[in-house]
């Protein structure tokens, strides 16, 4: 592989106008496709098989007057006891009439009529139904319900449309860029160079530009979740950046060494370009390992991140020549280029090509720190993962709610309301879909029904069935005394269907947001076990190709599963049990996103798989040309230190920028990752495996014969390539 992609890099610089001209073809075509094709995105959930799936889709079949989205408008009077006078009366008329009139709405329920007041008399809840499913509604209609009830706030009454119907897309702003603006200052430090940082970013910024149009062109034939295109953008920045870092620096490294710029362009390709095109397989295998899951949103949101990851690497071996090619000495910094041009041909210059010995940079210093206290430092490393990963066993899952939107915003507003009024049951109430062969089959099922349902521990309210045009179908609101990511909510949602299976001439299904979240929850927490062992296994194989080694894979894996621990424990420490929360602008704690982590481990594993090459690759590189084990282990990290911890600022910057979005999804998403990096980079690649390498010593080379011949060779640190080019004599040009 190292050889093909030596002549893919040369054949790019040599070609560079074609290539550039090739790829911004392809952007400009993206772009077009993307604005005349782009679909809408899905901000539900949806989950086939299950229960609460089973019950929507036999709503939208047998009474699709109540399958599309619903809203709640929260009313509160000025005083107790103004809604039972004729004054208030009149207000909450005016107000459901306009609600009722609204475009998309089909109706609205007038509360004093249902009795959806509260005991003080001074709080309602009128019940909106639109006509189209939460992700069908346009913007244009949920603007109107936001604004309604305009005449009622102007007589200092307080009106919070919310519901389902507030569902949006979460919105990019500015916040992001600070972490891209992050990431280029720290290519300028690591380059010392305005052209190789710039060079390097508009490399990826084309790669995102890409995948990201492709995606949004291809939005019109799938459904995106809202959180798909964001975790796409996310992962495809932070890897385009890291990717074309790796060429450019060995590109530079190459330079100094006194190759031509073709000759080291194709070298660069050939060595840390494997490296880049194993890092992205392994992303995108783990991304599109999210498909045996067997659920639907999850695996279009791992392929449209591993699409993004894709157009990354294409480019970065690519396009990240071509530009080298128009760079030329220019990509070094300037006390350098001189030096450069006026070297003879294949003579190395600069400080990266003095004799180990000599080399005083702080990887060195660390390697030789590490190497020497060893065990102490694994015994401290994994004391100090272990501690923060005790709040992990804690972890819950559940899909978001109006609760814990940001303060101000009007779900929030209106989940505030209700709760302040009613109770936190009622911004989770549960929806029960009676369906009989017939309608007298329904009519007899609704009293036993309600009877079971009333009977279930934690049940505050059964409010009266919802009847289908043709009687077969029955619809039963069932309001919880616990909020929707109680834990006491959940145990009810399993209470009710245990309560109501046995009830006979009719089927009975349990649905509603809150029930469909907590089966996503549930069937995600059971399928993340498995999909660890996959990654695990395939890491462990994978590095097994790499580096002709039992242990260093073992390790790897070992160390894969410590960084995993460490970041849910401080993901859960803080998103969930609220400690520290201010510092990432969260205003109220709650359970993980249910997919947080099951997509976490598929993209740290990609990332750590990363890492764990470009510096140990190294290690077996030089232990293979002689040095002792304990001086690999110590030039590979020299070597590699400054580069990897570059890549690892760099993933954490634009991670860490989507931090500051108020989307409670992509916070935790955005701070997971960035912790992720951060305990992986530097805790277990750059402490812990020099420490375990210097440890095992040559054993950690070791792989049975039978093993070694069985195994293909990959090639991934470029052997063959170093073979091909032994006899060869660079020259300049």
């Amino acid at each position: 592989m190292a050889t093909l992609l030596y002549r893919l890099g040369r054949g790019a610089l040599r070609r560079r106008r074609l290539v550039v001209a090739l790829w911004l073809v392809v952007l400009v075509v993206a772009g077009l496709a993307a604005a005349t094709l782009r679909g809408p995105t899905a901000s539900n959930f949806t989950m086939p098989g299950t229960e609460s799936q089973r019950a929507l889709d036999l709503l939208a079949d047998q009474f699709p007057a109540a399958s599309g989205a619903t809203g709640t408008i929260a009313v509160k009077a000025p005083a107790d006891g103004q809604l039972a006078t004729p004054q208030g009366q009149a207000v909450v008329q005016e107000l459901v009439q306009e609600a009722s009139t609204l475009p998309g709405v089909v109706g609205a329920v007038n509360p004093l009529q249902v009795g959806a007041v509260s005991p003080n008399g001074r709080y309602a809840l009128v019940q909106v139904q639109f006509a189209t499913g939460g992700d069908e509604v346009t913007d244009e209609q949920r603007t109107a319900y936001e604004e309604v009830g305009a005449s009622a706030e102007a007589k200092g009454w307080q009106v919070a449309p919310g519901g389902e119907v507030l569902g949006g897309e979460p919105e990019i702003g500015s916040t992001e860029a600070l972490g891209v603006l992050v990431a280029a200052i720290v290519l300028i430090i690591t380059f010392g160079s305005l052209v190789a940082a710039g060079m390097t970013m508009l490399n990826a910024l084309i790669g995102v530009g890409v995948g990201m149009a492709g995606l949004f062109a291809l939005s019109g034939v799938i459904e995106l979740t809202s959180t798909a295109p964001i975790l796409a953008l996310m992962l495809g920045l932070a890897v385009g950046i890291d990717y074309s870092l790796f060429i450019t620096s060995r590109h530079r490294q190459n330079l100094l060494e006194g190759l031509s710029p073709e000759e080291a362009v194709g070298r660069a390709v050939g060595t840390a370009g494997s490296a880049v095109v194993f890092a992205g397989a392994t992303v995108v295998i783990a991304l599109a390992g999210l498909a045996v899951v067997n659920i639907p949103f999850l695996t279009v949101m791992g392929l449209a991140a591993a699409g993004t990851v894709t157009i990354a690497v294409l480019v970065a071996i690519t396009l990240q020549p071509a530009l080298l090619g128009f760079a030329g000495n220019r990509v070094l910094p300037r006390r350098l280029r001189s030096t450069v041009a006026s070297a003879a041909p294949g003579e190395p210059v600069g400080e990266e090509t003095l004799p180990v010995e000599d080399r005083s940079g702080f990887g060195f210093r660390w390697a030789r720190f590490v190497t020497r206290f060893r065990v102490p430092v694994i015994l401290v490393s994994l004391l100090g993962l272990g501690l923060l990963a005790l709040p992990t066993p804690d972890m819950r899952l559940a899909l978001p709610d109006a609760s814990t939107a940001t303060v101000g915003s009007p779900a929030r507003v209106a989940s505030d309301l209700t709760t302040e009024g009613f109770g936190p049951g009622f911004t989770g109430r549960l929806a029960v879909v009676v369906a009989g062969d017939d309608a007298q089959a329904t009519a007899a099922a609704v009293p036993q029904v309600t009877a079971m349902i009333q009977r279930t521990e934690n049940v505050l309210a059964v409010a009266p069935p919802q009847l289908s045009p043709d009687g077969r179908t029955a619809l039963l609101g069932v309001v919880p005394k616990t909020g929707p990511t109680d834990e006491a909510t959940e145990t009810l949602v399993h209470d009710v269907r245990d309560a109501v299976g046995g009830v006979k001439g009719a089927e009975v299904l349990l649905t509603g947001a809150t029930a469909i979240g907590i089966d996503v929850s549930e069937k995600l927490s059971d399928a993340l076990p498995i999909y660890l062992l996959l990654v695990v296994g395939l890491s462990v194989l994978l590095l097994m190709l790499v580096f002709r080694s039992l242990l260093v894979p073992l390790k790897a894996a070992l160390g894969f599963l410590l960084t995993v621990a460490a970041t849910f424990g401080i993901t859960v420490a803080i998103f969930q049990q609220g400690h520290l929360a201010d510092l990432v602008g969260l205003d109220s704690p709650a359970p993980l996103v249910s997919f947080l982590p099951i997509l976490l481990i598929g993209i740290l594993f990609g990332l750590a798989m990363d890492y764990e090459v470009f510096l140990v690759s190294r290690m077996r590189e030089d232990f293979v040309h002689g040095e002792t084990a304990r001086e690999a282990t110590i030039s590979g990290m020299g070597h590699g230190a400054r580069v990897v911890t570059a890549a690892a600022l760099i993933m954490m910057s634009v991670f860490g920028g989507f931090v500051f979005l108020d989307d409670p999804i992509i916070k935790s998403m955005g701070f997971a990752l960035a912790i992720g990096v951060a305990i992986d980079a530097f805790v277990v690649r750059m402490t812990i495996v020099p420490a375990v390498m210097s440890l095992l010593g040559d054993r950690a080379w070791w792989l049975p014969r039978w093993l070694n011949r069985a195994l293909p060779n990959v090639d991934i640190e470029g052997e063959g390539l170093r073979e091909h080019l032994e006899d060869r004599t660079p020259t300049r040009v």
